[in-house]
């Protein structure tokens, strides 16, 4: 996204736009992209990666113009962290939904079990950004520098082995707006062929244990590291 961004930027710099501006339509397109997974069918997982991909994109171009004109600030480093919670906790919360046929595509009432684990893969994702992000707090307050990468590396042999491989596996990664997106709309071809929401639902359960897992390991990595001494 680099390469495409980089085009972008270069005839964004001379415009009155400002990168918090360009941060707001970042948010803007995150959350859209959950919206957009109330679309029934394969429309709906369609629209969703595409606005995730533009979510990307913009992601790229804000940081780009702040320091091409040098106008970073604590302000829209601020705002790019609340939009990545907004946009993955809007994905899959939206994703929920979707699974629960809100609008009984199916014919059915809506089957809110699958909202539930949605919510709960949204809470996930947005915890762990909150377990890295409140690394850094508890450090200020206690007087600390910034985390270094010395730090992030567990104690335990044992731990760093599950590290590593957790890393290798990047299962992890499932959570994540651009991944979770290409797993919505691969999921979404699956039920086009097979009718129903059998594959959507499959993928809410997935990413939800995924989540909950993923929020108990990184906790317990946090811990184990140097990063809160």
């Amino acid at each position: 996204m680099r390469e495409v961004s980089l085009r972008w930027t270069r005839h964004l710099v001379n415009t009155r736009i400002t990168p918090n501006q360009l941060t707001y339509l970042m948010i803007l397109a995150g959350v859209l992209a959950g919206a957009a997974l109330l679309v029934p069918g394969l429309t709906g997982a369609l629209a969703a990666a595409l606005l995730i991909q533009l979510y990307l994109l913009l992601d790229c171009v804000d940081g780009e113009v702040a320091r091409w004109r040098g106008q970073t600030s604590i302000t829209g480093v601020y705002l790019d962290r609340i939009g990545h919670y907004l946009a993955e906790a809007a994905l899959l919360t939206g994703f929920g939904l979707r699974a629960a046929d809100v609008f009984a595509a199916e014919g059915a009432s809506a089957n809110w079990m699958w909202a539930f684990l949605g919510t709960v893969a949204a809470l996930g994702a947005i915890l762990i950004k909150a377990e890295t992000d409140l690394v850094d707090v508890a450090r200020t307050r206690g007087g600390l520098p910034a985390v270094t990468e010395d730090a992030v590396v567990p104690r335990s042999s044992g731990l760093a082995l599950a590290r590593r491989a957790a890393a290798a596996l990047k299962f992890h990664r499932l959570v994540g707006g651009v991944e979770a997106s290409l797993l919505i709309l691969f999921v979404a071809v699956l039920d086009q062929v097979a009718g129903g929401l059998f594959f959507t639902r499959l993928g809410v359960a997935l990413l939800a244990a995924v989540a909950v897992l993923q929020t108990v390991l990184h906790l317990v990595s946090v811990l184990a590291s140097s990063r809160l001494r």
